[in-house]
């Protein structure tokens, strides 16, 4: 009798403590806890209904299946748990452009088979680039199913979308996102062999890459199509093949006000970006937009796209559109707004391109494709000589885009001069040369995008996590360490002394303030979450404990 006493009494302590420790204050998550647990929050999948929402857009959910493919089991319930309708593509879609904007009145969702990460905020679907940065946060926190998930997940959209996408909603079937495809499948496929580095599964890992090598090779060929083409460069550029202004900006539809507002502002600021026409356009003067800006009747945003008596041209349309093909969206770097984007070779495109045909002959190679392999290094190099031609700038000791409709190289200093060293094709005299202009975009707080302050987000002085990292690794692997020491410790700063403050991660940051606070002329302004900092940190810390 005495012992279950004594039980009792233990047991009513230990209750008691239960209590107390729970009613006390729980410690903040530190940011590596944050970013850990990040990974599951920005998860998901076509059976959740958080999956379908879209902050960009005012339509109620709408999730689209391929032409012709079974509607998934677990897609059934949707309806009514989400109140979401399901629908299909109106048909196949081999090439992008296959489908056109007309056909799909009502935006949607687009069904990707499996689980993946989202950047955050108002980004809530699987985006292109972002994606190549989430997932090396993935695989250095040991998520190498959800990573190889989200690889997958593209070789979907190739087969059934025509391209690796923008990101997967139906108004991104006019463009991709900076090509890294390749450079996802070889991290994952060399995080594969690392965990288990025993034949067997080296021969299961290469039978992936087997099935990955079509689907690389059809992206790459997708970027040397005509539409990509820069004139007789060589290169290629970014390009959108949607007409008119982007619906994904709703949500922000000022923007394309306040673009009006600055060109009239500034009338000193040549360019052909704006006509004279009415607010209210009569129907032979919405015929006549439809063609010299875009159709009124047609968009809503299109609409709103008034100021001062003019509005927009259909070829600023086209650079506005192309850029967010670059995801520099939005800075000056092309022209103001980047609305001459579609007019160049971009430095950055064509670098991750010769790195593309880099990592083709390697996996050609793995396979035992030799003939290929040779034909894959040929590529790379004639596209290095016309790099070297167009967009190497020797006096200068930096790379700059070139405007093949003017013959004319820009002189725009962007961050992008660090690609062609992350990619490996600066010689040693070009990286260091570019290594010796590091002080023009290092800043207190971590790189800055640029050397001009457009008040615009992808412009000095604000700080992006790709950019950081690209140019710290680019400097690392040609052995300027205390540089890229430098860079990973100022951004890592930046980023972790913001987190103790607000207890997020944001998708950008002033790097001269060294904090998350963003003021800008046009567009959104910051978003929280966030994937492709997550995993930039993580990468960055690898890098400072490494050397």
């Amino acid at each position: 009798m005495r012992t279950v006493r004594i039980v009792a009494l233990v047991m009513l302590l230990l209750t008691g403590q239960q209590i107390w420790a729970q009613a006390q204050p729980q410690p903040e998550p530190t940011i590596d806890a944050y970013i850990h647990q990040g990974w599951d929050s920005l998860s998901r999948s076509m059976s959740e209904c958080q999956s379908l929402v879209d902050p960009k857009v005012t339509a109620p959910p709408l999730l689209y299946l391929p032409y012709g493919a079974p509607t998934p089991p677990q897609l059934l319930r949707l309806r009514s748990q989400c109140k979401v309708q399901i629908a299909h593509l109106p048909h196949r879609i081999v090439h992008l452009g296959d489908v056109k904007e007309s056909e799909i009145p009502r935006p949607g969702l687009l069904y990707l088979p499996n689980r993946y990460v989202v950047p955050g905020g108002r980004f809530n679907e699987m985006f292109g680039w972002d994606s190549y940065f989430i997932i090396l946060g993935l695989l250095r926190d040991g998520r190498v199913d959800l990573a190889r998930g989200m690889v997958e997940n593209f070789f979907y959209e190739i087969e059934n979308y025509g391209a690796v996408l923008n990101a997967n909603r139906t108004y991104f079937l006019t463009r991709s996102q900076p090509p890294l495809l390749s450079s996802m499948i070889r991290a994952v496929f060399d995080a594969e062999v690392a965990q288990d580095p025993s034949p067997a599964n080296f021969r299961k890992q290469r039978e992936w890459l087997a099935r990955a090598y079509p689907y690389a090779r059809r992206d790459h060929d997708f970027w040397l199509s005509s539409i990509h083409r820069a004139g007789q460069t060589g290169l290629a550029r970014y390009f959108d093949i949607g007409e008119g202004p982007v619906p994904d900006i709703a949500d922000h539809s000022s923007y394309y006000i306040d673009v009006i507002n600055w060109l009239v502002d500034h009338p000193d600021v040549h360019t052909s970006y704006l006509i004279v026409a009415p607010e209210h356009p009569s129907p032979a003067q919405q015929a006549v937009l439809s063609r010299t800006s875009c159709d009124p009747a047609h968009s809503v945003v299109c609409g709103l796209a008034w100021a001062h008596g003019h509005r927009l041209t259909r070829d600023f349309y086209k650079g506005d559109r192309s850029v967010r093909e670059s995801g520099f969206d939005i800075c000056f770097r092309f022209g103001p707004f980047s609305g001459s984007t579609h007019h160049y070779a971009a430095v950055g495109l064509n670098s991750l391109l010769y790195k593309y045909e880099t990592d083709l002959a390697s996996f050609a190679t793995l396979l035992h494709e030799t003939e290929s392999a040779t034909q894959w290094r040929k590529q790379a190099e004639a596209r290095r000589v016309a790099i070297n031609k167009y967009l190497w700038n020797p006096g200068k000791g930096m790379f700059f885009d070139y405007d093949f409709t003017t013959g004319k190289q820009s002189t725009y200093v962007y961050a992008t001069i660090f690609y062609p060293l992350w990619t490996g094709l600066a010689t040693k005299e070009q990286a260091a040369l570019v290594a010796s202009h590091l002080a023009l975009l290092n800043r207190p707080g971590g790189l800055a995008s640029s050397t001009y302050a457009s008040g615009l987000q992808w412009d000095l002085p604000f700080g992006w996590a790709p950019l950081n990292w690209f140019a710290a690794d680019g400097l690392r692997k040609y052995d300027y360490n205390d540089d890229a020491r430098r860079i990973a410790e100022e951004f890592t700063h930046t980023i972790r002394t913001s987190f103790e403050k607000e207890g997020t991660i944001h998708e950008k940051y002033n790097v001269e303030t060294g904090s998350s606070n963003v003021e800008l002329i046009a567009g959104y302004q910051n978003v929280i979450g966030f994937g492709w900092t997550n995993a930039v940190y993580v990468e960055m810390e690898h890098l400072l404990n490494e050397h």
